[in-house]
């Protein structure tokens, strides 16, 4: 049962790691700043440290989610509990991955927390530190994220054109699509692409133009700061700013998933923990395309300085959180801050946030039930 319950912790690991790796990059991808395959290998190599870190830096988040304080001591240390606790979270998440869905990991634990802690001891839950410990942060965190991220967003805007910083809206040329200011061309280029914009293919001059989607469009900094091209410094910050998420999501969520391990007195908490960075790494390479795809292109298109924003709010809330022992879901901090700027912005996809909120809304009950059904299976085997 425990070589069980260690494979069930893995399991979670992966199923984190394939909802929930990709988040953190998601802006670079969705701006268009890196392509796909180097947008997950730096969040798998950030996440991966973020998860080694967590053993110095996180070792409160282990208390809260192995249940203590929340159901009998005596139940904490039952295998059957903490099984029931991590299949009926893993399960959770693997159904929304498989859907695109970027849903918590740390919502489907605590759903999971509540139907475990209700099928083993009922009314003896304590309902108030589920509220105080977990609900409340879960509840609020994205509501912040989205205030800052409007917050934020609009500041660099206001500080960008008292600095006189231009932006221009560019075409982009050649197999590796390199972007060209449209300010840049003459009339005579101008007036042809114009003249042939229903062609799939133009070339004017020594610069070979295709017709692209228009999410394939991006806004680009064409002013220096400092000698060097703003645009430039802009994307390095992104990618900053991208590593800083991904290493506070590993932060923040390997020590709840080591939670499950509470149990296992034999095994090294520490070698634990990078078992599951393992396990997280491995599962955002395989199985992270999906919820990539809806995250970065399909809640709203973002351009560098929205991208940037949206992961500056994110990395300080959550490595906050972490820091203070505080279980805030880095999935809906990220997205928070999405649509705080999508808000500004005034482009978003409705639908597609529809679906991502009636997603959070039903990953608690469902990692109820399932919890809770794992656990009475269990309990009579």
């Amino acid at each position: 049962m425990l070589i069980l319950l260690f494979l069930t912790t893995l399991f979670l690991a992966y199923t984190n790691g394939a909802n929930d790796n990709f988040k953190g990059v998601a802006t670079l991808y969705g701006s268009r700043t890196v392509n796909y395959n180097t947008a997950i290998s730096i969040a798998t190599i950030a996440t991966f440290a973020g998860s080694i870190s967590a053993i110095f830096l996180a070792n409160g988040l282990i208390n809260n989610f192995s249940g203590k304080g929340l159901v009998p001591q005596e139940i904490i240390g039952s295998v059957d509990f903490l099984m029931a606790l991590g299949l009926g979270a893993a399960l959770t998440v693997l159904i929304a991955t498989l859907f695109g869905l970027p849903i918590s990991t740390t919502h489907s634990l605590v759903g999971a927390l509540f139907g475990a802690g209700l099928m083993s001891v009922g009314a003896d839950v304590n309902i108030d530190r589920l509220l105080a410990t977990f609900f409340i942060p879960l509840l609020a965190s994205p509501f912040i994220a989205l205030l800052l991220g409007a917050i934020v967003y609009l500041g660099f805007n206001k500080v960008r054109e008292l600095l006189g910083v231009h932006k221009e809206s560019c075409i982009c040329y050649g197999e590796q699509k390199q972007f060209v200011p449209i300010s840049s061309l003459n009339p005579d280029q101008l007036n042809r692409i114009n003249v042939e914009t229903e062609k799939n293919n133009v070339t004017v001059g020594d610069i070979s133009i295709s017709t692209a989607d228009i999410n394939e469009c991006v806004e680009i900094y064409t002013d220096n700061a400092w000698g060097m091209p703003l645009q430039k410094l802009l994307d390095f910050a992104h990618c900053i700013s991208a590593v800083s998420v991904s290493f506070a999501r590993g932060l923040n969520d390997t020590p709840k998933i080591a939670g499950l391990l509470v149990a296992i007195s034999v095994f090294n908490i520490n070698w634990g923990m990078v078992a599951i960075a393992i396990g997280m790494a491995v599962g955002g390479l395989l199985n992270a395309r999906r919820v990539a795809e809806n995250m970065s292109n399909k809640i709203t298109t973002l351009n560098h300085g929205q991208g940037f924003s949206a992961n500056l709010v994110t990395s300080i809330l959550v490595i906050f959180a972490s820091k203070i022992g505080v279980p805030v879901s880095t999935t809906h901090v990220s997205v928070g801050a999405i649509f705080g700027i999508s808000t500004i912005s005034g482009n978003r996809n409705k639908s597609m946030i529809k679906n991502i909120l009636f997603s959070w809304l039903f990953t608690l009950p469902i990692a109820m039930f399932l919890s809770a059904s794992i656990y009475f299976l269990l309990s009579i085997i």
